[in-house]
């Protein structure tokens, strides 16, 4: 296989508010939180498909937080997104590997805070090396998440009923047909006792200097299949041109998995990020629409190739 091409500038998709732009009550507020004095410096965090602030910001006595924030009136589904984020975090306080959120306001901003960690975001285009470091810690994650922690997290198949008639929005694309009826059948392949990221890209993840992998953006947790997180992974490497299907193969929870039950989940996103991608562009988000149609491009050709579908074939 080859890798499909792409010009999104990935770990520089956002268009976020930098800290200058944000109000000076609402500086002054995260100053006397964060208590380190005034802060001296902002780096924003660039990567990412929202339009809040996000940024790393250094007080005055050299302490450093990672700190995100949303207008409730302006910036609607990011302040949404966040309060959501902050309900599950602090449900899920101990349990995942995950910065520490410090602090939550919930008012005319909301805002969350969180301890800083020197990390990165894993290489794009992906690396092997990269892939692998991840890969072993989802395989830990899962493990540690089984069974699920609380209670009340929706299953994937609640969370995803609506998924496989969104290819009646696409079905001009390249064996929509086929890839309906397997998206359809998706449910009965993918329950579980895990609880389920289901947002695992590069730009949720960061390496720590030790190797050690963290998660980020824990907004849509599920009760699924152990396989699943590993699986998405595998859809921004395999778009970057690696072998996917041989990590697969020796990988300690996919291997075990039903392939046709792969195969479902695969047709299911392929069908969401391929409807996704015609909606209309954010202009707080102009990258987000190419990303989806890339991602949904991915999953698809994977998918094809798994299949064995080509153009001249009667469907399977």
């Amino acid at each position: 296989m080859t890798a499909i091409p792409t010009n999104i500038p990935h770990g520089q998709t956002a268009r976020r508010l930098e800290w200058p732009h944000l109000p000076p009550f609402l500086r002054a507020s995260i100053e006397k939180r964060l208590g380190g004095g005034p802060v001296v410096s902002a780096e924003s965090h660039g990567a990412g498909f929202t339009p809040g602030f996000a940024s790393v910001l250094t007080c005055q006595d050299g302490s450093r937080h990672f700190v995100k924030a949303a207008s409730a009136k302006a910036q609607r589904d990011s302040a949404t997104l966040f309060r959501e984020e902050a309900a599950k975090l602090k449900k899920l306080a101990g349990w995942i590997p995950s910065p520490k959120l410090k602090w939550f306001d919930d008012g005319e901003w909301v805002v969350l805070a969180f301890e800083h960690v020197e990390s990165r975001l894993p290489s794009r285009p992906w690396t092997t090396a990269d892939l692998e470091t991840v890969s072993q810690a989802l395989v830990e994650t899962a493990a540690a998440l089984t069974p699920a922690p609380g209670i009340g997290w929706p299953t994937f198949a609640e969370e995803h009923a609506s998924y496989p008639a969104l290819w009646d929005r696409v079905a001009g694309y390249p064996h929509a047909d086929r890839a309906a009826s397997l998206a359809a059948g998706f449910a009965e392949h993918t329950a579980g006792e895990t609880l389920v990221h289901l947002d695992v890209r590069d730009d949720t993840v960061l390496i720590r200097p030790d190797g050690e992998v963290l998660l980020v953006e824990w907004t849509w947790p599920v009760l699924g299949a152990d396989w699943i997180d590993s699986l998405l992974l595998l859809v921004g490497p395999r778009g970057d041109g690696l072998d996917a299907e041989s990590f697969l193969a020796s990988h300690p929870l996919l291997s075990k998995a039903d392939p046709e039950a792969i195969d479902s989940v695969l047709a299911l996103f392929a069908g969401y990020f391929l409807a996704a991608a015609d909606q209309p562009v954010k202009t707080t988000s102009p990258h987000l629409r190419r990303m989806q149609r890339w991602q949904g491009e991915v999953c698809l050709d994977w998918l094809a190739e798994r299949r064995r579908w080509s153009t001249d074939q009667e469907p399977a």
